[in-house]
């Protein structure tokens, strides 16, 4: 485990805008819960509360990965209009302390869905 510092910050603030997620033209999660998480020099990544998303065109993979920060993270696909966007989601259900915030939201991979903020 690493903790973030000046070599790699992490900070996670609440988003005041409201965040769409969509797939193939179906909204999988709308919340105004979002945290951003802003991690070093990567984009930053919208985290959203499972409550706001529809967990019912979700399914869970195999696929776990580990961050020396984060945690060990697992994975979700996406079924929307019949297509399957494997692995499109990522969540960290107990990541390390530093990250609690985070924990059991719902990350996407923004070249696989649109993920925008609605005024």
């Amino acid at each position: 485990m690493k903790l973030p510092g000046p070599d790699h910050p992490i900070t996670i603030t609440a988003n005041p805008k409201r965040v769409r997620v969509s797939a193939n033209g179906v909204v999988i999660a709308d919340t105004t819960r979002a945290l951003i998480l802003k991690e070093a020099s990567y984009p930053a990544v919208q985290y959203v509360p499972r409550e706001d998303a529809n967990m019912a065109l979700l399914s869970r993979t195999e696929r776990t990965t580990h961050c020396p920060y984060k945690g060990d993270a697992n994975y979700f696909s996406i079924n929307a209009k019949g297509k399957n966007l494997e692995n499109s989601i990522w969540t960290y259900e107990t990541p390390f302390p530093a990250m609690a915030e985070i924990a059991g939201r719902l990350a996407f991979y923004p070249d696989k869905v649109t993920v925008e903020e609605v005024a």
